[in-house]
């Protein structure tokens, strides 16, 4: 464990005398906001099918905290799988109770993948809140994709028997691979903001776009553009035929129920 994460976990528990039961408190006492930020499609009649949920931890005297001060702890502690069910309980929650956002797409941690009870929790809040699992797209890291397939596979092969699909986030980040596309089946796929932010100054990031849009057209998913915030590279992307793209510079990220109340 390097010194620069144990000074990260230093300063992210100031104050918390029993992490643990911090953690465990949060999630039975619901101390999280969901937010979301909306996902652009550049063709047809919705302009936001979808939308990304995130998760800030209320605390007194720091208001609302963003995803990277206290994700950190839960994964220290192997709580992540908690977590995850907490957001998957609450977003399908809002989707049963009327959305004007189609979808919603979840990220799923490497814990929860991990976690074989996860998938019939999933099925589980569906089915006893009336919601379409196509309504809800999983998000799954690039990491976890490469280095965790066959609990993905695990997942995908249980959700997609229930309607729904998965979405693999910071595509290309590493060494471009398409064996998790094809074996999880996945109809989106995020390419990483490393790629996208540099397609109007630099030939590599152009060529390794335009070869995922290839594959993505030979093999049938789409692709978001994620950490877009310039209007010229949006208006490149729309160029190359990227079908989704997100980002501070579409969107800002809103409470969930300002965007999706119907």
């Amino acid at each position: 464990m390097s010194d620069q994460f144990l000074e990260r976990m230093d300063s992210e528990l100031a104050g918390w005398t029993d992490p643990v039961q911090r953690l465990r408190g949060a999630i039975e006492n619901d101390e999280f906001e969901l937010y979301c930020q909306p996902i652009l499609k550049f063709a047809g009649e919705e302009r936001y099918p979808m939308a990304e949920v995130l998760v800030r931890l209320r605390e007194e005297e720091r208001a609302l905290l963003p995803p990277g001060e206290f994700l950190p702890v839960f994964e220290h502690y192997r709580m992540m799988a908690q977590l995850d069910r907490w957001v998957v309980r609450h977003t399908i929650k809002r989707l049963a109770g009327g959305s004007r956002v189609a979808r919603f797409t979840v990220n799923l941690s490497g814990q929860a993948l991990e976690d074989e009870e996860f998938p019939r929790f999933v099925a589980a809040q569906l089915t006893s809140h009336q919601v379409a699992a196509d309504k809800l797209l999983f998000e799954i890291d690039e990491s976890d994709a490469l280095l965790r397939l066959g609990a993905c596979k695990r997942f995908s092969d249980a959700y997609r028997a229930l309607g729904g699909t998965l979405l693999i986030d910071g595509f290309g980040h590493r060494a471009v691979s398409f064996v998790p596309v094809k074996e999880l089946g996945v109809k989106f796929v995020k390419v990483d903001g490393s790629i996208c932010r540099k397609i109007l100054t630099s030939d590599s990031a152009r060529n390794k776009l335009q070869a995922i849009l290839r594959v993505g057209q030979a093999l049938g998913f789409a692709l978001v553009a994620e950490c877009v915030e310039d209007q010229d590279v949006l208006t490149r992307l729309k160029a190359m035929g990227v079908a989704y793209a997100q980002g501070f510079g579409i969107y800002q990220p809103h409470q969930i129920d300002a965007l999706a109340q119907v």
